[in-house]
C-alpha cells in the first residue's frame, strides 16, 4: 500500500480545512494510506516513510508560514537526496495572490527533487483588515471540492503508479 503524507499550518483553518478536504478526497483511494500531521509534527523519517505530499499552509507577508518554513528547514538535510522523484502537490490558504508562498514552496521541493503533479492550489480569503486577517476562515463549497480534488488525484494517481 503507498502512503500520501500531509504536511500543513494553520493560524486561522484555512489551510487547516484545506488539508482536510484534500485528506477525505484521497482516503476515498482504497490502495492509499493517508496520514496528516502539522508541520511542527512532521519528522524526517515521516517523510522517508511516504511515497508521496501535500503541503498545505498559509501565505503570510508573502512567503510560506513560519511554521511551515521551520517544517522545511527543520527536515531538508535529513532527507536531502533520498526524496527524488517523489510527486507532491501544494495548497496556499492566501488573503490576497499567494503566489509568494507558492513560488518559495516550489523551491525547496525542487531541491528535493520532488515532482509536482498539479500547479499550486491557491484559495484565496480576500482578509485585507487587520480584523479579516486574524479571523477564523472557512472555505466556500468550491474552494473545498478543489481541495477534494486535488487529493484525489494525488491518491488515484499514486496507487496507479502514474507518479
Amino acid at each position: 500500500m503507498k502512503r500520501l503524507l500531509i504536511v500543513w499550518h494553520s493560524r486561522t483553518g484555512a489551510a487547516r480545512a484545506m488539508a482536510e478536504a484534500a485528506a477525505r478526497g484521497a482516503d476515498a483511494e482504497p490502495e492509499i494510506q493517508v496520514r496528516r500531521l502539522e508541520a511542527s509534527e512532521a519528522q524526517a523519517d515521516d517523510l522517508l516513510s511516504a511515497d508521496g505530499y501535500l503541503f498545505a499552509c498559509p501565505e503570510n507577508l508573502a512567503a510560506m508560514s513560519g511554521a511551515m518554513k521551520e517544517f522545511f528547514d527543520r527536515n531538508y538535510y535529513p532527507v536531502l537526496g533520498r526524496l527524488n522523484g517523489r510527486p507532491y502537490a501544494a495548497m496556499i490558504a492566501a488573503g490576497s495572490d499567494g503566489t509568494g508562498a507558492a513560488r518559495q514552496m516550489g523551491r525547496i521541493c525542487t531541491g528535493w527533487r520532488l515532482k509536482p503533479i498539479a500547479e499550486p492550489l491557491i484559495i484565496g480569503t480576500h482578509a485585507q483588515t487587520p480584523e479579516a486577517i486574524a479571523a477564523e476562515k472557512t472555505l466556500s463549497a468550491a474552494d473545498v471540492k478543489a481541495c477534494v480534488d486535488l487529493g484525489a488525484g494525488l491518491a488515484v494517481g499514486l496507487a496507479l503508479g502514474v507518479f
